[in-house]
């Protein structure tokens, strides 16, 4: 009897999960070259946001530096509004390496916000007096090159019920370059993600 209950269970789950509707996106996704879709955020979407944000961007003209030559990006606060644990670095590496590929810009690895990225441009400066170390190898004072512009974002997710009860759930990829001398945003943009499934599928 308890071997039939259990065996009725399953199949009972399996009934369910084979019922719910599958999640998908909602607009022009070219989501029949996206699968699986979740509801959650995935390497499509990261692929998307950072690919509609680069083309936003270099398209915009804000790194076509007056006089030619190369601006230097510092990455700001990338703040994660949604209800999952995602490294922020999924979308900001994407769009950095476009910008190195563009020609238009370098991204400084010494000057982030919570710390450097790479702690070794500073590391080397303090092998300074070091006599174990050839002094002439060393990184000069006034050498370090400080940031023109400043890349932040934030990522933002909102849950909605449909009048058929399925769940609606978009992602706001908001970005902004801002000028660090003058403080001004010389480039904004947002991009938006919205996949639509069942009320009973998780977006974490």
């Amino acid at each position: 009897m308890k071997k039939k209950l259990i065996f009725s269970s399953i199949l009972a789950t399996l009934f369910l999960t084979g019922c719910a509707k599958q999640p998908q996106y909602i607009g022009d996704q070219n989501s029949a070259s996206i699968a699986p879709v979740t509801m959650g955020i995935d390497r499509g979407d990261f692929e998307k946001a950072a690919m509609d944000a680069t083309n936003s961007l270099l398209s915009s003209g804000a790194l076509n530096k007056p006089g030619g030559g190369r601006y230097v990006v510092a990455i700001d606060n990338v703040i994660n509004d949604t209800t999952q644990r995602i490294d922020t670095d999924l979308l900001i590496k994407k769009i950095r390496i476009a910008m190195l590929n563009s020609g238009k810009a370098v991204v400084t690895t010494a000057i982030k916000v919570g710390g450097a990225e790479s702690t070794l441009s500073h590391s080397v400066r303090e092998l300074r007096d070091n006599d174990e170390i050839n002094q002439n190898t060393i990184a000069k004072k006034g050498t370090m090159i400080a940031p023109d512009m400043g890349l932040s974002g934030k990522i933002i997710q909102r849950n909605a019920k449909t009048y058929k009860g399925d769940q609606l759930v978009e992602y706001y990829f908001q970005l902004t370059l801002t000028e660090l001398a003058s403080g001004l945003a010389f480039w904004e943009d947002e991009i938006v993600v919205g996949k639509i499934g069942s009320n009973k599928t998780v977006t974490w």
